[in-house]
């Protein structure tokens, strides 16, 4: 206790509370129960945030792989007993709520490479196609799966924490060159395979006016609900694009949208310095931790906020495609908080612990 991350639990307590007052100010005349539902999520979240303390990390490394298995099990669930709505099957029914397998998949995912590039030596000059062929399997096994689901935007997300958690450990710059190039001769068939309406999506995004009531219309509200905000915004509750429900998913992916009307961009700026803390905050544990395997663990967390954040953003500007993707602590969702407060219980894990030898 001497030695616990205080000021990650104080900007991972002002993110979760900024998230629970905005999505009550976003469904608060059109669904209260989706507040009242939020609360009880951040209160499960607050007790696995200190489960994920409490327990030593080394323990999961132990556990890494039975883990990865579960999470893939629960994925493969999904295709046999998993719940569709919006078009997408990607819940699993519980009764009085539901989870999604796919968000909890990603620190699955991120422990089990930290597993694996931990137990392992790097050679000098980097990983070649020999050593990443177990990796990029573990990729693959939960990404296809959730890419079928279809879920583009958790499929992104694990897709660049592969990479940048493999980056990290060393590639050969060739690897990475021929990579690149195969990528790049891919991605006409990777365009085939993707559903009508996540290709309108992507071209909207060079120029939403071309579809301003179809496949335009989330990017040009988002971006009238963050210029209408001003400098000191309207004030708690007075978001109009989302009470008046011209803001379509304003209390999920396009929530910072919401919190921007309101609070104007003083009110932008602070979340914004909270998630440059935070992870500033994650490097700090990972640059700090005792073990190789404790600095993956908190690199690949830290990778996680970081692309949430970033792709989210970008989204909600429209400086980046509509892809789906959420913001942590301030999007509505019980399993994404969940892992968000997971995510952040572990980095306070690994700081903690890099006193102890």
């Amino acid at each position: 206790m001497a030695h616990i991350d205080w000021l990650t639990i104080l900007v991972t307590a002002l993110l979760a509370l900024s998230g629970l007052l905005t999505v009550y100010s976003a469904t608060f005349t059109n669904g209260p129960s989706i507040y009242r539902r939020e609360f009880y999520w951040l209160l499960i979240g607050g007790v696995m945030l200190a489960a994920a303390v409490v327990v030593n990390y080394s323990v999961i490394e132990r556990f890494a792989y039975v883990i990865y298995g579960s999470s893939a099990a629960l994925l493969l669930s999904v295709f046999f007993i998993g719940k569709t709505m919006s078009g997408a099957k990607r819940w699993i029914g519980l009764g009085l709520f539901n989870i999604q397998p796919s968000e909890f998949a990603k620190l699955a995912l991120i422990i089990a490479l930290a597993k694996y590039f931990s137990s392992r030596t790097t050679p000098a000059k980097g990983m070649g196609l020999r050593e990443l062929g177990a990796p990029f399997i573990i990729l693959v096994v939960p990404f296809l799966m959730i890419a079928r689901q279809p879920d583009l935007g958790t499929a992104i997300i694990i897709w660049m924490i592969f990479w940048t958690m493999t980056f990290t450990v060393k590639v050969r710059p060739r690897l990475i060159a021929a990579g690149a190039v195969i990528a790049g001769a891919l991605s006409p068939f990777a365009w085939r395979m993707l559903k009508g309406y996540q290709k309108a999506r992507l071209t909207s995004f060079l120029d939403p006016s071309l579809d301003p009531q179809g496949s335009g219309y989330h990017i040009m509200q988002s971006k009238i609900a963050i210029g209408s905000g001003g400098f000191f915004g309207k004030g708690f509750t007075e978001s109009t694009q989302g009470k008046l429900m011209f803001l379509p998913e304003h209390h999920t992916d396009f929530i910072f949208a919401v919190l921007a009307e309101e609070w104007g961009l003083i009110g932008s700026m602070f979340v914004l310095a909270l998630f440059l803390t935070l992870i500033m905050s994650g490097l700090n544990a990972a640059s700090n931790a005792k073990d190789r395997f404790g600095f993956l663990l908190a690199y690949g967390i830290t990778a996680m906020f970081f692309w949430h954040a970033a792709i989210n953003l970008g989204m909600v500007t429209g400086m980046l495609p509509v892809v789906g993707v959420p913001l942590p602590f301030i999007s509505y969702g019980g399993s994404f908080l969940i892992t968000c407060m997971i995510g952040a219980g572990l980095l306070i894990n690994v700081k903690m612990r890099s006193f102890m030898f």
